[in-house]
């Protein structure tokens, strides 16, 4: 089986494909079933297709951001980015990217002189900062309720 990818740019969706998204989002989210695949109907062709319930929750995801006005990219998880698409991930200046990538703070390669760096790295990367976040505000929260700051 040969996988169909397609690069689309991201562009905003009209007011009224807000509005259909948003229908269309509530009305997919209250199909989904509990089980691994799910059938859908498209009228145009009068054929079934059999989708992975992953890939419908997906779907209502794209739309739920599409009802709010917002466009929408998918990445692969195995996708290498350029710096500059790295530090728009993680909403990060470039050069505090580089920062981050030369103290290997964040794993990259080098193709030629430009810096690669894999969507899954980014991934793990913000999963380990929110993380740390959330302990050092936790670790705060308590030091405050000893001192009796509230």
């Amino acid at each position: 089986m040969t996988a169909v990818t397609r690069s689309h740019a991201p562009t905003l969706p009209t007011e009224r494909d807000a509005k259909l998204a948003e229908e269309s989002s509530r009305l997919l989210a209250a199909c989904l079933g509990r089980g691994r695949t799910a059938r859908i109907r498209v009228i145009d062709d009068q054929q079934d297709i059999t989708v992975p319930v992953a890939a419908l929750k997906l779907l209502v995801d794209i739309l739920a951001h599409m009802a709010r006005g917002n466009a929408v990219t998918i990445v692969p998880i195995h996708a290498e980015l350029t710096t500059q698409q790295a530090a728009d991930f993680l909403n990060v200046s470039r050069p505090y990217l580089i920062g981050l990538l030369e103290k290997r703070r964040l794993p990259y390669r080098k193709v030629g002189t430009h810096r690669r760096v894999l969507f899954k790295e980014l991934l793990a990367y913000r999963e380990r900062s929110d993380k740390e976040r959330r302990e050092i505000l936790s670790q705060l929260s308590r030091e405050a309720q000893d001192l009796g700051l509230y």
